[in-house]
């Protein structure tokens, strides 16, 4: 008798516990949309983001109008034009029918197969816009409505799965009504991003693309997947040469995992194979003589621009206010400064995922690659900054504070080319719907911001009027005749200075990590 009485209380016990918790799931943040499953939730939001991204594309693009050469969509629809009518041995080769000295193709073979696809669109329904030499500067507004959509679709069948698939891995075991709400707010930082969308529907790029296999290439290496990660990664250098920024966090943590392994030289080989097949595969095309080769890999790294052009928020752009380097050095010398520069800060972050491999650690050694890389290496673009965020953006769920900055930050850096592409409005109103985004309520457990200090609220609301302070003098005030750009050098000042302290902090953080998870293993030794 009292055995059944004990089954019925803890029947009751657990039903009572049951129903508190489906109250506390629909009362959650986010609840409405987390109680009704995964799937629904992420399409419900890859919804609104594809509806952002559209509204977005209404405004104009980088050089609309404007030529002779125009712009970024320009660029873009004249390598459609290139390589629907030539073929692949000539995309890269300067001659009569193709010109490299108007807009060239300077990325690796897959933007040049991408560019082919969407041309074959284009030519399907508007030929004129990718018809050899008549096409230049060709802006009807159909070409433009194809053009557009062909972004929109290649986020829908990259960005967008990379990013689910992320975000399954993940957030894998997060069972409460609080975490589910966190996993939501994640996956609306991760799409919703409001620098990808302005560069990408906006300005006009296809960094979605290049950034997706990246994310595709993160999420199989958290999931122990390395061989689909190399080959998902080696696609995404194959797509543009900047997603080189985030080689040394994935050399070195593959590397350490297979350090830690039976036979690391087998693991290592067969990776290697990956990666050698891979490129193999991409670069066919170009495989049948050295010059061939040669000549394509002479398009992707345009040293003759010299180390920095427009005023862009690193070290060399900051720096030549007081250092005239493009004076002082030669490139071959500038060259060697900004590779000894970008490898040494790099170098901390891979000894770390050599020495002490780790999911978390492998994050943060993304953005401690991608981040020097931007301020130190050669040729960096306002663009570039969107390598950073990705890592940032991975990690906004246990740290959004770094992610909110960086956020700020790279949106401000870019401000002054987004303003020149008339892109004034959906600049501000993509920062103000990331404010509310962000600022939805989230589980304080786990989106505490750590290790501030006492001065961090005031330093922090020095920034913030500072950050308003800058577009506000530069939407209103004219610069003085003897600098023009004298506004630009400020934006770009104050950014690079905050992208140096977020570094310290990141590597540092990194470093704390293999020290938490010594602790940790101390005290299970203990018990």
């Amino acid at each position: 008798m009292e055995k059944k009485k004990a089954k019925k209380t803890a029947h009751v016990g657990d039903a009572a516990r049951a129903g508190a918790g489906a109250d506390a799931d629909a009362d959650a943040p986010w609840g409405w949309l987390t109680n009704r499953g995964l799937v629904p939730t992420f399409s419900l939001i890859s919804l609104f983001g594809l509806l952002v991204r559209a509204a977005v594309s209404l405004h104009p693009y980088s050089g609309a109008g404007t030529p002779p050469k125009y712009g970024d969509f320009e660029a873009q629809r004249h390598w459609m034009e290139i390589t629907v009518n030539l073929p692949a041995r000539d995309w890269y080769v300067n001659g009569t029918l193709n010109d490299l000295a108007y807009w060239g193709l300077d990325y690796p073979p897959l933007t040049a197969y991408q560019s082919y696809v969407h041309g074959l669109f284009l030519k399907l329904f508007d030929p004129d816009a990718v018809a050899l030499f008549a096409s230049r500067g060709y802006e009807t507004y159909f070409s433009k409505l194809l053009m557009r959509w062909t972004v929109l679709s290649s986020d829908v069948m990259v960005f967008f799965p990379a990013v689910f698939y992320f975000w399954i891995v993940y957030n894998r075991g997060r069972s409460r009504g609080g975490e589910r709400c966190d996993a939501a707010w994640h996956v609306a930082m991760l799409l919703i991003n409001p620098c990808l969308i302005l560069i990408d529907h906006g300005h006009f790029q296809y960094n979605c693309i290049s950034l997706g296999l990246t994310v595709g290439a993160v999420a199989a290496v958290l999931s122990q997947k390395d061989l689909i990660a190399c080959a998902l990664f080696s696609l995404a250098l194959n797509h543009k040469q900047m997603s080189a920024y985030f080689a040394p966090a994935f050399f070195s943590h593959l590397l350490g995992k297979c350090l830690r392994r039976k036979n690391p030289f087998f693991e290592v080989s067969r990776l290697g194979l990956v990666v050698m097949g891979t490129f193999a595969v991409v670069w066919l095309p170009y495989l049948y003589s050295t010059d061939a080769l040669l000549q394509v890999l002479s398009r992707l790294a345009p040293f003759e621009r010299g180390i920095y052009e427009d005023y862009v928020a690193n070290f060399w752009c900051a720096t030549s206010v007081l250092i005239k380097w493009k004076r002082l050095f030669l490139t071959p010398k500038l060259k060697l400064f900004s590779f000894i520069m970008t490898l040494s800060t790099c170098l901390p972050s891979m000894i770390h995922q050599i020495s002490s491999p780790s999911s978390q650690g492998f994050l943060y050694g993304l953005l401690n690659s991608s981040l020097p890389f931007y301020l130190f290496s050669f040729q960096v673009h306002e663009k570039s900054i969107l390598l950073p965020l990705l890592p940032a953006s991975l990690l906004a769920l246990d740290n959004p504070s770094l992610y909110k900055w960086l956020t700020h930050y790279g949106l401000l850096s870019m401000f002054p080319l987004l303003h020149r592409d008339g892109l004034l409005l959906p600049y501000i109103t993509l920062n103000a719907l990331y404010f509310l985004l962000y600022h939805v309520p989230r589980d304080k457990r786990v989106s505490k911001v750590t290790g501030s200090s006492a001065a961090y609220p005031i330093l922090s609301a020095f920034s913030v009027c500072c950050y308003f302070g800058l577009h506000l003098i530069y939407l209103t005030m004219h610069p003085p005749e003897k600098y023009p750009f004298l506004f630009e050098a400020l934006i770009m000042i104050f950014c690079f200075f905050h992208f140096a302290l977020l570094a310290i902090y990141t590597n540092k953080k990194q470093w704390t990590l293999s020290k938490h998870s010594m602790l940790l293993n101390k005290e299970k030794k203990i018990i």
